[in-house]
């Protein structure tokens, strides 16, 4: 065991000086975690589509129910009603994006010609959804009570919809365009280094050296994760303290240490996907070829850059088996949120069982190339 442990940490150190003389690489995990977060705060609007939303109904009137089945596909999802106890559990574990609070007493106020109130609860860190739905639901409330009021209530005043925007005040979209940037480059540059790693000592002819040591495949394998994980842990710590809170002036509610334990789980499944892609390419232009065909989904897909209620349901399926489409989850719920390990626990087991499965396999696969099966 002892031997074990040190033959990882051995190899690590030995992984780390070579990423070191890698210029290259060097100067390209150094931007990605610095210039690319700060020029990465902004995001494109999208169509509203599928948005959760919730009802709370204290009225329980014609015309609230009117209110609620004006709420249809595709911009929203079938509304529920909700009881006022569930709102803040709801909202924390980012199951709704919406939910309107509809008072007592509400058409008795229209029809009695006061302004009532309609409470609209609002999860920002779904920035591309908050930003334009407050204005659709709006203008649906509004039309539904003119209808209601048509003929002898015309001139009635209508109720004013008051919005607060959980999370992200201001929907300021800095905010969700530096923290989606990191997860990004996370992914990408955790598939890259220990990808490259290999593939360096396959080309530099440093692989035959390894085969010759008593070393096992696992140790090897160990080893290029680990020293990956580390380089990006740090950069991430980084980027967090630094350009995010530092730079970009964005305040984190939540846990940066919590934050940063979600990632090693998370680089334990993209390091280990590194591995494999190392192990199939035979030289770098090989593995640049499968990274861009691998990476490309794993970002556009995984809730980041394009919301992930708008996905076909079939990849939105075929997306919960990646381990990037739940930890945007958790990052977002973790910084701004203030989400502790009683709430996403689930997703971080999640994550852990993806990235045993992909170590899993890339170590039966590496074994075999390395002809270490025994």
């Amino acid at each position: 065991m002892i031997r074990t442990i040190l033959n990882i940490f051995n190899l690590s150190i030995k992984e780390l000086k070579t990423l070191f003389y890698d210029k290259v690489m060097v100067l390209l995990v150094i931007y990605s975690f610095s210039f690319a977060i700060y020029i990465g705060g902004t995001q494109t609007s999208t169509e509203l589509h599928n948005a959760s939303i919730a009802f709370v109904d204290s009225d329980k009137t014609e015309l609230s129910h009117r209110i609620i089945d004006a709420f249809y596909k595709p911009r929203f999802n079938t509304p529920e009603v909700i009881s006022y106890d569930e709102v803040d559990k709801r909202m924390d574990s980012g199951y709704y994006t919406f939910i309107i609070m509809i008072p007592t007493d509400f058409e008795k106020d229209v029809l009695s010609g006061i302004s009532p109130d309609i409470l609209v609860n609002i999860d920002a860190t779904r920035m591309t959804q908050a930003g334009i739905g407050s204005g659709y639901i709006q203008n649906i409330i509004t039309q539904e009570v003119q209808t209601f009021l048509k003929g002898s209530y015309e001139s009635i005043t209508n109720p004013k919809v008051v919005s607060r925007y959980k999370y992200n005040p201001n929907l300021t979209s800095m905010w969700f365009g530096s923290i989606n940037e990191i997860i990004n480059n996370i992914v990408m540059i955790s598939i890259l280094l220990s990808g490259a790693a290999l593939v360096r000592e396959r080309e530099h002819g440093t692989i035959e050296h390894l085969l010759v040591m008593p070393l096992r495949a696992f140790e090897i394998m160990l080893s290029k994760i680990f020293s990956a994980c580390l380089v990006i842990l740090v950069c991430v710590t980084f980027s967090l303290l630094v350009v995010v809170e530092g730079v970009l002036q964005i305040p984190l509610s939540g846990s940066v240490p919590l934050f940063l334990l979600c990632t090693f789980l998370v680089l334990f499944a993209t390091t280990s996907m590194g591995v494999f892609m190392g192990t199939i390419a035979q030289n770098m232009p090989q593995l640049g070829m499968i990274f861009i065909l691998t990476i490309l989904p794993l970002m556009l897909l995984s809730g980041s850059i394009t919301p992930f209620e708008s996905m076909p349901m079939i990849l939105q399926d075929l997306m919960q088996l990646m381990p990037t489409s739940h930890f945007v989850d958790l990052s977002q719920s973790i910084l701004f949120k203030g989400a502790g390990i009683s709430i996403i626990w689930k997703k971080m087991l999640i994550i852990f069982v993806i990235g045993a499965v992909f170590f899993s396999l890339t170590l039966i696969l590496f074994k075999r190339s390395l002809g270490m099966e025994n």
